[in-house]
């Protein structure tokens, strides 16, 4: 039996039937919230009473609940993800909220994140970056053969941080440019950093951040808020590995 206070909260939910529908905030009250649900939780609750009167259920994107896949993507309170360092919204707990407080939730806000219905985003740009050279394309071998190539363990440390890139879109939702930087980045720099990835290294950055201004992403703002926001805690020094691979490979094209 799940024990712990319960609490009543004032949700205030973008609502939008399809992309070119128009959208507003319509307000609900969600009841009997556990301190111990996830944000994703408390939603499920609220749209079974949804679902119980007749309403259309409250659209959001989910998958894994374990912050491994990044779906969930949502403003909070105007945070990406509530806010909390290092969490995703299915990891954000109801108990860091109070009884009766008013919680704003809203999508992503880009032009390359176009709405699909109330929270859900279209985030298919990303998949469209990583296609244009988010890959490693030489033949490396099977896994012993990998394995057998020697890393420093700072490039290893490196690559892996970066790496942790779950392609939520946090960072473009945080940013006042809508910038992908801190993705495309991090895509990069995890490549750059390792034997395989260096090959194609050049063509890499330049095709990535050609395809990133093509989706519509703006400039980077300089403010680290992306950083702030990542639940993964990827730091803004990958768009300094990014850079430097792009003045690189224009340099000597």
């Amino acid at each position: 039996m799940t024990t712990g206070k319960t609490m009543t909260l004032k949700l205030h939910v973008w609502r939008q039937a399809g992309p070119n529908a128009p959208g507003k905030m319509t307000d609900y009250v969600a009841n009997n919230v556990n301190e111990h649900m996830s944000f994703l939780e408390m939603l499920d609750v609220v749209n079974e009473e949804l679902t119980k009167t007749g309403e259309e259920p409250i659209a959001f994107d989910h998958d894994c609940r374990e912050g491994i896949c990044g779906a969930c993507s949502m403003v909070i309170n105007g945070i990406p993800h509530g806010g909390h360092k290092g969490v995703t919204a299915c990891q954000l707990h109801m108990r860091h909220f109070q009884d009766g407080q008013d919680i704003y939730i809203e999508p992503w806000r880009a032009k390359a994140f176009p709405v699909i219905r109330d929270l859900v985003t279209n985030r298919s740009a990303f998949d469209r970056i990583i296609a244009s050279g988010g890959y490693v394309s030489v033949n490396t071998g099977g896994a012993p053969d990998a394995n057998a190539l020697p890393i420093p363990k700072k490039d290893a440390d490196q690559a892996f941080d970066a790496a942790a890139c779950i392609g939520c879109g946090a960072c473009v939702a945080a940013c006042k440019n809508a910038s992908a930087m801190l993705f495309v980045a991090a895509k990069v720099s995890h490549l750059s950093h390792t034997p395989q990835g260096k090959v194609e290294a050049g063509d890499r950055a330049r095709t990535m951040i050609a395809q990133m201004d093509a989706e519509g992403f703006g400039t980077c703002s300089n403010y680290s808020q992306c950083e702030a926001v990542c639940p993964k805690e990827i730091s803004v020094k990958v768009i300094a590995d990014l850079n430097r691979e792009y003045i690189k490979s224009s340099l000597l094209k």
